[in-house]
């Protein structure tokens, strides 16, 4: 089941990015931020909604998305990941279109994703293609030295 995270789930979306290999931690503490921001100031003044996929009470997978800065009806998904326990069952899946679902009753016209072009995130590029995203640009070195930026796009 896909629902809004509550406070409470916020230790499982932390222990599901602590157990996910490719994650820094840096990133684990950027999604913590994240998830503070959005429960301090709620959803919309934060600008970072956060679902998750639940099965028995248990939070398997969460996605995170928001508005995009100065563009109209655009937003950035910015976060999706599933308990490393609980790949390959179609979470991920249901997760992003539980987002994109939400975002299409919002009006958003436009979803962009970025990603790191290292090989440990070919999974996840390869997740976005064949989920209908078209690879719109590719920004080498972005990240750091051999580390790229991919930017994925799907219009609503």
């Amino acid at each position: 089941m896909i629902t809004d995270a509550t406070r409470e789930d916020a230790a499982h979306i932390h222990t599901i990015n602590a157990n996910t290999a490719i994650f820094s931690q840096e990133e684990t503490d950027t999604v913590d931020e994240m998830l503070e921001e959005a429960f301090r100031d709620g959803f919309e003044k934060s600008g970072y909604h956060f679902i998750v996929y639940k099965d028995e009470g248990r939070v398997l997978g969460y996605a995170c998305y928001g508005p995009h800065s100065l563009a109209d009806r655009v937003d950035d998904l910015y976060w999706i990941a599933v308990d490393p326990n609980a790949r390959g069952g179609g979470i991920g899946k249901k997760l992003l279109a539980g987002a994109e679902e939400k975002m299409r009753s919002e009006g958003v016209r436009l979803i962009i994703v970025e990603t790191s072009g290292l090989p440990a995130y070919e999974s996840t590029r390869a997740f976005y293609r064949a989920t209908h995203y078209k690879e719109e640009a590719v920004i080498k070195d972005f990240y750091s030295d051999g580390d790229d930026l991919y930017i994925y796009t799907k219009h609503l």
